[in-house]
Order: structure tokens, then C-alpha cells, then sequence
């Protein structure tokens, strides 16, 4: 088990330190990176990850191991939820990402042809230094959710951050693909209570499908990440 001072995430200094630049072999090939993450992706599902904060009466993350993997059959046949008592998450065999549906929240899906707001707060998970990354939950990001405009098209979503961390930190306003794949499956509503009408999900997220640095570096990342509608 590991522990995780929350102090540090306050300091954005540290956490754009904390980005992973991975020194490589001259003779390590695309092929041979990949096959590296997709082993590191496999035993992330056997151990899952639990991160406490410095209180030691707190987890920062808890998903503990082995995550049971279900099919995109299971998936739609459970009405588009994983159970999260048995800690279910569902494989996408095309973007290889895979997600668990913590909370659906309130209000209504991103509609056909609609562009909405949406406010997030995320824990972003290194897999392959098994640290974490970065994160806007700490009391100093607290008024600085991630703010990105989402856009349904046909069932194909986009987005573009326009301020936040992630923007920050990967110098890109385009929105991770991995990010965007649970939209079809939760409701953006609007917050009621501390979690109440927000939507939480878990996602497993390979290097293509991820922010930048894990692109070029190829590693993966797990996410926690809640979604809201902003106004």
C-alpha cells in the first residue's frame, strides 16, 4: 500500500515535475514499448492500485486488485453499467480502454448535435512509475475544475479543454480520447450536494488513447475522473 502526502499535490510546480519524460533505449523499438505497456496494463489489473493520504485514515485512490474484466456484450446487456461491488470494468476492444461506471449522475447524456460545458476533477495514475501524476482534487486547484467543451456528433464525441491542469501540464487544449469514451454512458448534470449529481468513472488508459506525454513516451494511465455540467 502505498502513501501519497496530499500536501504535494497543492504545489503545481511539483506536479509539472512529476511529469513523465521516460529515458528509453536507443534500441527499444515502438513494438517493443507497446508490448512494455500492454504487460504493465495487465498487471495493473492484478493489482489494481491503493494510494492513502498522509492522514493514513484516507485513500487518495482505492481499487484494489485483481479487477474483473467484462465484455462489451456484458456491458450492454447490464444496461451500460459495471458492477462496481465486484469491480467490474469493461473492456472497449477497439480503443483498449477499459472503464468502470462508479456513479451515472444526475440530468441526461451529452444529446445528438448538443455542445455542452463540462467541469471535471481527476486523479491521473502513472501505471508504469506506479505514482500519481497529477491530480486538481488538492485544496489549492479546489476553484480550478478541468473545464472543457464537449460535442456529440452522430455518437462521435469531441472535446477541447479551455482551462485547467491538463491544459497546463501537455500544452494541448484537445481532450484525451479516454476522456471522452464514458460520455455516451453517464449523465451531466449539475452538482446538488458534496457528490451528489455528478457523474464518477475509473478508466484504464492505453498511451493512444491518452494525454500527450503518454503518447510519445508510450505508458498508460489510470483515471478517476467526475464529470459534471457546467453552466
Amino acid at each position: 500500500m502505498k502513501t501519497l502526502k496530499t500536501t504535494l499535490l497543492a504545489l503545481p510546480l511539483l506536479l509539472l515535475c512529476a511529469v513523465s519524460f521516460c529515458a528509453c533505449d536507443d534500441e527499444d523499438t515502438y513494438a517493443d514499448r507497446l508490448k512494455r505497456e500492454r504487460k504493465q496494463i495487465q498487471g495493473f489489473l492484478q493489482t489494481g492500485v491503493q494510494v492513502m493520504a498522509d492522514d493514513s485514515l484516507s485513500y487518495i485512490l482505492n481499487v484494489p486488485g485483481p479487477i474483473n474484466v467484462i465484455s462489451e456484450d456484458q456491458f450492454y446487456a447490464n444496461d451500460s453499467t459495471t458492477d462496481v461491488s465486484r469491480n467490474e470494468f469493461v473492456l472497449f476492444e477497439g480503443s483498449g480502454v477499459y472503464m468502470q461506471i462508479v456513479r451515472k449522475g444526475s440530468g441526461s447524456p451529452l444529446a445528438d448535435g448538443e455542445s455542452a460545458t463540462v467541469l471535471s476533477r481527476y486523479v491521473e495514475f502513472n501505471i508504469a512509475n506506479d505514482t500519481i501524476q497529477s491530480s486538481n482534487k488538492s485544496t489549492y486547484y479546489a476553484p480550478y475544475p478541468e473545464v472543457m467543451t464537449c460535442t456529440n456528433t452522430s455518437g462521435l464525441m469531441s472535446g477541447r479543454f479551455t482551462s485547467g491542469l491538463m491544459y497546463t501540464l501537455y500544452g494541448t487544449s484537445t481532450v484525451p480520447s479516454g476522456w471522452l469514451i464514458p460520455l455516451p454512458f453517464i449523465n451531466l448534470g449539475r452538482q446538488d450536494t458534496p457528490e451528489g449529481g455528478t457523474a464518477l468513472v475509473r478508466l484504464i488508459v492505453p498511451a493512444a488513447q491518452g494525454q500527450s506525454d503518454a503518447g510519445y513516451n508510450i505508458y498508460p494511465c489510470f483515471y478517476e475522473i467526475s464529470y459534471q455540467r457546467g453552466r
